[in-house]
């Protein structure tokens, strides 16, 4: 079964494979931060076209929708380890291809054919690593892990974007692109270096012969038979159809509305991730003194009000602090959320169940997406922030009288 070694009282920061993990994955997600600028930037540069931006994003969400059918089956069947280090692996390869090819001439149709399968290949990562982070931390520190997790990773994502900005505007998009491929390699070699035990998936008896389809629904079962986790798959895929594609939206807000260069667009989008750190630092702390429902819901709240301001805000500046509020209540609440997944779900269902909450949270994203690049070509971007945020304001106020509301939902 899972390995846990570790006395949960033992401190995080003492923990050589966490420490590792954690390391290696901050650095991953500082290189995701470039690729975040970089791509809108290349296809908006290349075609002009915020619709085409939206539809990229579609397109890639859908890919990973699908996978994520499959994914957590993989998570549970096979070593996470090498799972996490070959997906690292493909995802290098396959961000090094957009610089080489563009080195030979513009070729969109080629974002079309890579970022999909990037995004299936990170569905797989993902899954896989919610469900290695409980291994690496345990059930008691599970919150706290996630926390530490996001923080960094904000913390990367501060000087990230800048970066990226600099470099996009200096060097070119593909050159930001680059930056990113070479970090799935950092990432990978965080993983080797850490102990194959920490991966250790439960053994359990396989589905009978002729029904394969079992262990793909068992993760949407467990979900469904949970009343506070079923609650949230329906709420949250709401929410992702609304938000999916807000942050190019925000870009071609900076880049159309106010006549940006590429380098502000990394500065904004830097000071936002600001945000995501100071919600990842302070989720425990407001999840031990509020509890699971009043924290997550008061999340969402502030959540729809910060996108309804990015409507009305004029400024690069009050931008720049709507989305570091925005993206603190994202992290508070998305941590709050998948903490409870870990605590709740059996071990050897955790990469089912995994799979089955983002594939269907994220089953309605893609066609939000390209909504939403829609709306803001046709209507403007202030028409797109106030209707999404006015919709997100709907889901928390809904969420209230839902089983979400409670306290402590993960000692019933």
């Amino acid at each position: 079964m899972e390995s846990d070694t570790r006395p949960a009282a033992r401190s995080l920061w003492r923990d050589c494979d966490f420490l590792i993990f954690w390391g290696a994955q901050t650095l991953s997600v500082a290189g995701d931060s470039f690729a975040l600028i970089a791509v809108p930037l290349l296809v908006l540069n290349v075609t002009g076209s915020v619709a085409q931006m939206g539809l990229l994003t579609g397109v890639s969400g859908a890919a990973s929708v699908a996978a994520g059918v499959f994914a957590g089956v993989l998570a549970d069947r096979f070593d996470r380890r090498r799972l996490l280090i070959a997906c690292d692996v493909i995802r290098l390869v396959l961000y090094a291809t957009i610089p080489v090819a563009w080195a030979f001439g513009r070729h969109v149709w080629l974002l079309y054919a890579v970022l999909p399968l990037a995004a299936a290949v990170g569905m797989v990562f993902q899954v896989t690593y919610v469900s290695a982070v409980r291994g690496l931390a345990g059930e008691e520190r599970v919150t706290e892990a996630n926390g530490m997790l996001y923080a960094t990773a904000a913390a990367a994502g501060i000087l990230g974007p800048t970066l990226a900005g600099v470099v996009a505007g200096h060097l070119g998009s593909t050159a930001a692109i680059a930056i990113n491929a070479a970090s799935f390699g950092l990432s990978a070699l965080g993983v080797l270096l850490t102990r194959v035990s920490r991966y250790a998936v439960e053994s359990v008896e396989l589905a009978p012969k002729g029904r394969p389809w079992r262990e793909l629904l068992a993760g949407a079962e467990f979900l469904f038979r949970h009343p506070v986790l079923r609650t949230l798959t329906v709420l949250l895929s709401f929410f992702i159809f609304m938000t999916l594609g807000l942050t190019d939206i925000v870009i071609y807000r900076l880049k159309h509305d106010l006549g940006q260069a590429d380098s502000v667009v990394g500065i904004v989008l830097g000071v936002g991730a600001a945000g995501t750190m100071a919600g990842s630092m302070l989720v425990a702390r407001v999840r031990r003194a509020l509890g699971f429902g009043p924290s997550w819901i008061g999340a969402q709240i502030v959540s729809g009000l910060a996108i309804l301001s990015l409507g009305l805000a004029g400024s690069v500046w009050s931008v720049a602090a709507v989305m570091a509020l925005y993206l603190a209540c994202v992290s508070v609440a998305g941590i709050c959320s998948m903490s409870l997944r870990q605590q709740v779900t059996p071990a050897h269902l955790l990469g089912r169940v995994t799979s089955a909450f983002w594939t269907i949270h994220f089953s309605l994203g893609p066609v939000g997406a390209a909504a939403l690049g829609w709306g803001a070509a046709r209507y403007g971007a202030t028409a797109v922030f106030v209707f999404a945020g006015a919709s997100c304001l709907l889901l928390a106020l809904i969420a209230l009288v839902t089983p979400v509301r409670q306290r402590h939902p993960e000692r019933a």
